[in-house]
Order: structure tokens, then C-alpha cells, then sequence
């Protein structure tokens, strides 16, 4: 017997692998928003996007000893979502910034500019071993048309 599973609109993603340098985030930036324009997102929602994958591959780049790393963006029906998978497990901390500070604020100011921020731990499966690693996400909802819309 074969299970009917209901479609919820039109689901689509674009996932890459990258290592992450600071010198190329601005090429990820570029790459998530030609992906949204393709989809005819917003232009805030394109600019809410760039600004996330700016702050979570910079955050790859300080934080982890690898800098491996996966970014997807996600739609569905007419919300968007951008996920960053990295190594490690150590957890982001949202704090409430210290605006003299010169940083310590770029995940603050995303998670109150997305409709949806969050973070867990996940599984890594590699060819010969399982690990501990992370995923920090942040969605934007309504930017772009309905399924079918014209």
C-alpha cells in the first residue's frame, strides 16, 4: 500500500558545500540572492537574506576550527528559509548588544529583523564517523508569490 503524502505548495531548495573565507562571503551573498530573484522574492526579503548569510558564514569563519560548511535556502509556498550547517557544536549565545562594542550584535539584529531565527544541534555523518555539529537558521515569511500566482 502507498502512502499519500498532501503536497503544501511548491517546495524548492539550492544547497551548496563551501569552505568558508572571508574573502568569498560576499560571492554567498551574491549566490542567495540571484537563487531569491529567481523566485521573485521581495527585494526586502532579498536584502534580509544577504544580510543573514553575511552574519552566519562570518560566524563559520570566526568560530569554527574547520570552516566546512553547508548553506541551503529553502522555499516554501511563499515563505523563505536559509539554513547554515557547520562542525561545531557549540551553540550561538544572542545577546543583547553592547552597542559601543564593534561587534556582538549581527545575530541580534537578525533575529529581530526574520520572521524566524533558531538554532540545534544536529548529526553529521561523514564516511567514517558521526559527530556532533550545528544548524542556525532564519526564515522570511510571505516574500515571495504564491505557487501558481502569476
Amino acid at each position: 500500500m502507498t502512502a499519500h503524502v498532501p503536497t503544501v505548495g511548491v517546495q524548492q531548495d539550492v544547497r551548496w558545500l563551501l569552505t568558508v573565507s572571508p574573502q568569498e562571503i560576499e560571492r554567498w551573498r551574491a549566490a542567495i540572492a540571484d537563487a531569491l530573484a529567481d523566485w521573485r522574492a521581495s527585494r526586502e526579503a532579498v536584502e534580509l537574506a544577504r544580510l543573514g548569510v553575511s552574519e552566519l558564514l562570518a560566524n563559520v569563519a570566526k568560530h569554527t576550527a574547520s570552516r566546512r560548511c553547508g548553506l541551503r535556502v529553502m522555499r516554501v509556498g511563499a515563505d523563505v528559509v536559509v539554513q547554515v550547517f557547520d562542525e561545531s557544536k557549540q551553540l550561538p549565545v544572542v545577546r543583547t548588544p553592547d552597542w559601543c562594542s564593534e561587534d556582538g550584535r549581527g545575530l541580534w539584529l537578525l533575529r529581530e529583523m526574520a520572521d524566524g531565527f533558531g538554532y540545534m544541534p544536529i548529526p553529521l555523518v561523514t564516511d567514517t564517523s558521526y559527530r556532533l555539529g550545528k544548524v542556525v537558521w532564519f526564515s522570511c515569511w510571505g516574500a515571495l508569490p504564491e505557487a501558481g500566482a502569476a
